[in-house]
């Protein structure tokens, strides 16, 4: 994904045409002394975005293999010696 990106200053001087950017055409990357800062989106897209996300123990309570019944058992075998190469 290709996000435009704005430096600080000039997003500071042009903030309502990032914000409007942000509305029309998806998120905007701002930089501060050439390093990645801060994005701006609009709500829906970030609400969504947030709707998305689930707790990885939420998932794996949903997976299908949350019903079987798995024993590990830990090899305990001696590690492999170097080899070298």
């Amino acid at each position: 994904m290709n996000i435009p990106y704005w430096q600080l200053q000039d997003a500071k001087k042009k903030f309502s045409e990032v914000v409007e950017r942000a509305l029309k055409q998806g998120p905007q990357l701002i930089t501060r002394h050439g390093e990645k800062a801060v994005v701006v989106m609009s709500y829906k897209e970030y609400a969504q975005m947030k709707k998305s996300q689930t707790k990885l123990s939420e998932f794996f309570r949903a997976t299908p293999l949350s019903k079987i019944d798995i024993i590990l058992k830990r090899d305990k075998s001696l590690p492999r010696k170097d080899e070298k190469l």
